[in-house]
């Protein structure tokens, strides 16, 4: 990079930083101005400008502030009051927004039920809300009929567009009703409440087990919310589409936060279509999108079209745009910018990548180091606990040497942790003794890299680095190698148990197209991967399921290990003999479990 061009990375960076810090310098704990006050204030700035788009119904702020109030005067009449909680499981619609902030501004909290959930992983979510009340529509009470009898506690459902008769359990909520006024409640109903309270739970998206129950005080909500509309530049003039589900916080906080706080509209649509996407951008003129996952990769993956460039597009931005999808998706649809971000729901440590440097999620630049309290600290694979010296503190990584992302835990805005709804699930994502006795930081559970000018890269999740032949394997980093394999839609990588032998053998669980050759990837692997990282296994998979986020559940493949009784698709065996991957029998996964081959 010659002298020039670094100096206008540094102008971007420090632009980007400015806007977003300033953004969120007035956020307190102990402040009285909640996160329905910062929406409330955007509301009587820009009344009647339109705020939403759904499914071609426009929705001012006023008209969205009033939707608000009818859902705080239900809670009302429900005798709820603060402190209490209700549950939303819903899809995204034109009711969801207004029904949690309206609920806030009794003091009240929403827990964000995940909407495609069904059976024991719904009913544990709605069992850890503590919620007497469930706000639905008909696909959300169909989703319960099999799960009530199970749940610890009587819970009322109340059903947006009831198609079901009402019962002793369900209710129709008529948001028409003149009994629900659309006028505000007073501000002295939410009296004695601060920004430290919890606004929302927002759960866990589950990859690896039960979802987990975050809580969102509105300190951090106004966080989220504010800091993307300072990142992103948003204005009046922006509309920002939404396809992500509102029941997490990348789209329900940072997206709907760059458009509602600054005056910009929300076009939202009730879930993402690859084959719709550019035509709605085009359609509604939009400015921005959010994306998360794999959200880009199946836009690449979709064959060639006029609506690729004809786009407004200003800027997209998200997190878990993988390296070998960031070029080839800004390049061929011609978007200028791409902002990807770091951060978790539960966490305290997040960043920018502000001057969209590919690959990397964010950037810290050495000479801005000791204001950032996030840190790489190295870390054992095989204990998955961080290095500690002889002084029992931990050990700080050096350039591009992967290590745990962890983050300093204070009482402020920024550095605050308010964990799980679950105090024991919360403790153990603290980590104690780092830099001094008594600290105390945040464990993001993710292990990352810095190169020298600060740019962070993600290796991979905990738990899915796994040790093989005496090395470490990123799962992440093989599945981008597989991912570029001709033929190769979707790849997801975990590690195995094999009988009798140390550490676990890589195994890929792959989509593939019509292009894609079996007889050629072991000699494709063989040239881009060590031998320690080339999948054992490969699972040939029509479909690899995934989060409401896009992200991989590898829970039921990791499972299956590599047992063909196990699974219905084709596996095939890296026969060490043949250096070839071939069909994978019962009797062959029998000889491989009794030690018969050298591997």
């Amino acid at each position: 990079m010659d002298p020039l061009q670094g100096i206008a990375r540094e102008i971007r960076f420090l632009d980007g930083l400015a806007r977003t810090l300033w953004s969120v310098r007035k956020i307190d704990p102990d402040s009285d101005f909640l996160v329905c006050d910062d929406f409330e204030e955007a509301v009587d700035t820009f009344a009647d400008h339109t705020a939403l788009v759904f499914e071609g119904e426009r929705y001012t702020y006023r008209q969205l502030d009033a939707l608000a109030n009818r859902f705080a005067a239900w809670a009302d009449a429900q005798g709820l009051k603060a402190g209490d909680n209700v549950a939303l499981l819903l899809p995204n619609r034109a009711e969801y927004v207004p029904a949690w902030v309206g609920l806030t501004k009794l003091g009240i909290a929403a827990a964000l039920i995940n909407n495609n959930l069904t059976g024991a992983a719904l009913a544990h979510c709605l069992s850890i809300s503590n919620a007497s009340h469930v706000i639905t529509d008909n696909e959300g009470l169909a989703a319960t009929e099999t799960i009530r009898a199970g749940l610890p506690r009587v819970l009322s459902y109340w059903i947006i567009d009831a198609e079901f008769p009402t019962a002793n359990d369900r209710h129709a909520l008529d948001l028409k009703s003149p009994k629900l006024a659309p006028e505000r409640p007073l501000r002295s109903r939410r009296t004695g409440l601060k920004a430290r309270d919890v606004a929302l739970y927002i759960y866990t998206s589950g990859t690896t087990g039960m979802p987990k129950a975050a809580k969102i005080t509105h300190m951090r909500a106004q966080l989220y919310m504010r800091s993307f509309a300072g990142a992103t530049k948003a204005n009046a003039e922006d509309k920002i589409y939404c396809v992500l589900p509102l029941y997490h916080a990348t789209g329900g906080l940072c997206g709907v936060g760059s458009a509602l706080l600054r005056g910009g509209t929300l076009v939202l649509r009730r879930k993402f279509s690859a084959t719709h996407f550019w035509g709605d951008v085009i359609e509604n003129e939009c400015t921005m999108f959010v994306y998360i996952g794999e959200l880009c990769r199946y836009l690449v993956n979709q064959d060639p079209s006029p609506d690729d460039r004809r786009h407004q597009l200003r800027l997209a931005f998200g997190n878990g745009l993988r390296p070998e999808v960031w070029e080839e998706f800004q390049a061929r649809f011609n978007v200028p910018r791409v902002m990807e971000f770091y951060g978790s729901t539960e966490g305290n440590v997040s960043m920018f990548n502000f001057d969209g440097q590919p690959g990397a999620i964010g950037r810290v630049p050495p000479y801005l180091q000791r204001n950032f309290a996030v840190r790489l600290v190295k870390f054992d694979v095989e204990t998955e606990m961080p290095v500690r010296g002889e002084d029992g503190l931990c050990q700080l990584c050096g350039p591009d040497e992967p290590g745990e992302a962890v983050g300093l835990i204070k009482d402020d805005a920024r550095h605050n942790y308010t964990g799980y709804a679950d105090k024991a699930a919360s403790e153990r994502k603290i980590l104690r003794d780092v830099l001094e006795k008594g600290d105390a930081w945040f464990r993001t559970g993710d292990l990352m890299r810095q190169d020298k000018d600060g740019y962070f890269y993600f290796v991979d999740r905990i738990g899915d680095t796994f040790r093989w032949k005496g090395e470490n394997v990123s799962t992440t980093e093989v599945a981008e190698v597989i991912s570029r394999y001709p033929g190769v839609d979707e790849a997801s990588v975990y590690g195995v148990k094999i009988d009798r032998i140390d550490g676990r053998a890589g195994m890929a669980a792959i989509t593939p197209s019509e292009e894609f050759k079996i007889e050629g990837l072991r000699d494709y692997l063989t040239r881009e991967l060590p031998s320690y990282a080339r999948p054992l296994f490969i699972r040939i998979a029509p479909a690899i399921e995934t989060t409401g986020t896009f992200k991989y559940r590898k829970v039921d493949l990791v499972r299956d290990g590599f047992d063909p009784a196990k699974i219905e698709q084709a596996v095939y065996f890296a026969q060490p003999d043949e250096q070839r991957y071939i069909s994978l029998t019962p009797a062959l996964y029998v000889h491989i479990q009794s030690g018969a081959f050298k591997l």
